[in-house]
């Protein structure tokens, strides 16, 4: 699972980009408990949501017509211009070019060829999220996509992730749930997934979204629907894995929140 080992190819940070970082900060206060500390102006008024004094997320305001309100999700690199290379060499899109934060580290944004935005952070000072895999914290990460094939393809090249299929519940004779691991580790070493999109549901457009571990998935949605948050997926359960909910927070950013099942926690 998610782990702060910062192993290379596997997620070290994750942010969210709103045109109110603030209504954010108070929803996530409320359903998560996290607190936010707001950037001071050399950081451009990026701030740190925190649990219990231990970075979980950070975040920035981004108007609206410059970019999609969404969680971005940052995978290690050791060498952010190399990756760069690789993603353009493999039909990927260069978003941001690899570009320094002071001394913290080295960043750069992408897009997939399909359209999924992902971007990676090569360790200065800041080698990642201090809590994951935790209550209320990162555990897990998704790729939605029309093209589960070609996206392991193009992440393979990128990353070289090693790979596990998993039946689907109820899913018959169909393609299954890929799950992903970084190079050189094993399936107990899993972080995330890579799901194809339906032709049913929420989800029409390829995306990465984070889960974040609810103690009661229920409560949870409860408490995001009373802080003005949007329940885009109520509960479901999906044997042997888990409980989980989609839910858009009030200015947009979609994520998901699920209650693992016992032999699964």
């Amino acid at each position: 699972m998610l782990t702060t080992r910062y192993v290379p190819g596997s997620p070290v940070w994750l942010d969210i980009s709103t045109p109110d970082l603030d209504a954010a900060a108070r929803f996530y206060q409320a359903v998560l408990g996290w607190t936010h500390q707001p950037g001071g102006p050399e950081f451009g008024g990026y701030g740190l949501f925190q649990l219990d004094g231990k970075t979980v997320a950070g975040g920035m305001t981004v108007p609206a017509d410059q970019g999609p309100t969404a969680w971005n999700l940052y995978f290690q690199t050791t060498d952010a211009d190399r990756t760069a290379a690789t993603v353009q060499s493999s039909g990927g899109t260069v978003v941001a070019e690899p570009m320094d934060v002071m001394d913290l580290g080295r960043m750069a944004v992408f897009a997939d060829p399909q359209g999924a935005g992902f971007a990676v952070w090569q360790p200065g000072t800041n080698k990642g999220l201090d809590l994951v895999d935790a209550p209320d914290a990162l555990f897990w990460v998704e790729l939605n996509t029309a093209d589960v094939p070609a996206a392991l393809a193009f992440y393979s090249a990128v990353f070289a992730w090693g790979t596990t299929t998993m039946p689907m519940p109820g899913g018959g004779d169909g393609p299954g749930y890929t799950m992903i691991h970084p190079e050189g580790q094993t399936a107990d070493d899993m972080f995330g997934g890579i799901a194809p999109l339906g032709d049913e549901g929420p989800l029409h457009q390829p995306t990465w979204l984070p889960y974040f571990l609810a103690q009661d998935c229920d409560a949870t949605v409860t408490q995001a629907r009373d802080a003005g948050g949007t329940i885009t997926m109520e509960p479901v359960d999906m044997p042997g894995v888990g409980r989980f909910a989609m839910i858009d927070d009030p200015t947009g950013a979609r994520f998901f929140v699920m209650t693992p099942s016992p032999q699964q926690a």
